[in-house]
C-alpha cells in the first residue's frame, strides 16, 4: 500500500463521529506526516475551537488546525470551488501529497491540491453514521462518540438542597432508573457531593490532633471552597466523558456557592467564576418540608434548612438557571424528578443547521 509525505484530511466534523476518527486514523497510517483541517461555518452552534480540541484530544498524534469558512458547497460550481481552496490553502500553505476523504467530491479536492485523492469508506460500511444524524439524534448515535464529544454533550441534571433533604437519595435513585432502560442508558453516571468527602477529611485529620473533636469543632475558610468547587468541576467532566446521554449530580459548584455563605458568610467571586465553568442543564432542589432532620455527624444545621432551601432558590432564580422544586414523599420526588429530566431530554440538542450544500 502506498505512502505519502505529507497528508490532509479536511471536515465540519460537527461534531467529530466514529467514522471522522476511521478516516483520520487510516490517513494518519498511511503519511509521514498528517493534517487534520477543521473547517466551521459562523452560523453553527458548536464553536470551531471546540472542534479543534477534540479532534487534538483524540488524535494527539497529528496535527489539528482550524479554520472558518463561510462559504456554502456547490461542488457545481467553480466560484465557489475557488472561495474554499482560499481557505484550505491558508489553513495549510504547504504542500499536500494526498487528500484523504469519505466523499465523491475527493477527486476533486486532490487535483485542486495537486495531491493523491484516497478514498476511505465512502459507503460507511464500517461506521454507519454522519455528522447529520448525529446532529438529528445524538442519543441514537452516542456509541460512535468519543469522550471529549459526550463530555461537552451530556445533560448534567444536579440535585441540591439544605441538609438531610435528600439529595443524595434522589440522584441515586434517578441514575438506577436511567440506567433500567438499557441501550447507551445503562451507562448513566452519578456524581457523589466531593465537599462530604472533604468535610469527612478534614474532621479525621482534627481528630488526629484532638481524638476527642466533633463536627462542630471542624472550621471552614474562604480558601476552601473553590477546592471543593474545582474538584467538583473535575470529578464531573471525567464521569460525562464515559457515561450515557444525561449525568446526575449530587451538589455541584454552583451548590458550593451558597454553602460558602452557609459556613464562612458571603460570597466568594472565585467560587462564582468556577460554577461558571461548567453547563449544567437543569436543578432539582430538594425541599425541607417533610423529611425528617437526620444528625449522620457531619451535620448541624437543621434550623438552617429554611434559609438554605430560600437562598439556593434564590439563587438559582437570580442567575437564570433552569430549576424545579422537587416535594413530597420519595416516591413523588422520583417521579417529579424523572418528568422534569424527560422534558430536558426531548427538547433535544439544538444543533444550528450547518450551511446549505449541493453535492
Amino acid at each position: 500500500m502506498k505512502r505519502y509525505g505529507h497528508g490532509l484530511v479536511l471536515g465540519k466534523f460537527y461534531p467529530p463521529h466514529a467514522g471522522h476518527h476511521h478516516l483520520v486514523e487510516t490517513a494518519r497510517d498511511r503519511c509521514e506526516r498528517l493534517t487534520v483541517l477543521v473547517c466551521a461555518a459562523s452560523v453553527e452552534s458548536v464553536p470551531l475551537a471546540d472542534r479543534v480540541a477534540w479532534m487534538r484530544e483524540v488524535h494527539p498524534d497529528v496535527t489539528v488546525v482550524g479554520a472558518v469558512d463561510d462559504t456554502h458547497m456547490d461542488v457545481h460550481d467553480l466560484a465557489v470551488w475557488d472561495a474554499h481552496m482560499a481557505v484550505f490553502t491558508a489553513a495549510v500553505p504547504e504542500r499536500v501529497d494526498a487528500v484523504f476523504t469519505s466523499e465523491a467530491y475527493g477527486e476533486e479536492l486532490g487535483r485542486r491540491f495537486g495531491a493523491a485523492s484516497v478514498l476511505v469508506d465512502p459507503d460507511r460500511t464500517l461506521f454507519p453514521v454522519s455528522g447529520t444524524a448525529v446532529r438529528k439524534d445524538p442519543v441514537g448515535c452516542w456509541d460512535f462518540l468519543r469522550a471529549p464529544v459526550r463530555a461537552a454533550l451530556a445533560r448534567r441534571v444536579v440535585v441540591l438542597g439544605a441538609e438531610s433533604t435528600g439529595t443524595t437519595t434522589l440522584a441515586r435513585a434517578l441514575t438506577d432508573h436511567y440506567r433500567a432502560r438499557g441501550g447507551v442508558w445503562a451507562h448513566t453516571a452519578y456524581v457523589a457531593e466531593y465537599g462530604r468527602e472533604y468535610s469527612e477529611r478534614k474532621l479525621a485529620e482534627l481528630r488526629e490532633r484532638w481524638p476527642g473533636a466533633a463536627w462542630e469543632d471542624v472550621t471552614f475558610t474562604t480558601g476552601d471552597f473553590p477546592v471543593i468547587a474545582e474538584a467538583q468541576n473535575g470529578r464531573e467532566e471525567a464521569a460525562a466523558r464515559t457515561g450515557s446521554p444525561v449525568l446526575f449530580c449530587d451538589t455541584d459548584s454552583f451548590a458550593t456557592t451558597v454553602w460558602h455563605e452557609r459556613y464562612v458568610g458571603g460570597r466568594n467571586p472565585l467560587v462564582e467564576e468556577i460554577a461558571d465553568r461548567v453547563g449544567h442543564h437543569l436543578w432539582l432542589l430538594t425541599d425541607h418540608e417533610g423529611v425528617a432532620f437526620e444528625d449522620d455527624g457531619l451535620r448541624d444545621g437543621e434550623e438552617l434548612r429554611p434559609w438554605m432551601t430560600d437562598r439556593f432558590r434564590a439563587e438559582l432564580t437570580r442567575t437564570g438557571r433552569r430549576f424545579i422544586e422537587i416535594t413530597g414523599p420519595p416516591e413523588a420526588r422520583l417521579a417529579q424528578a424523572v418528568a422534569a429530566v424527560d422534558e430536558l431530554l426531548a427538547t433535544g440538542w439544538d444543533f444550528a443547521a450547518p450551511l446549505p450544500e449541493k453535492r
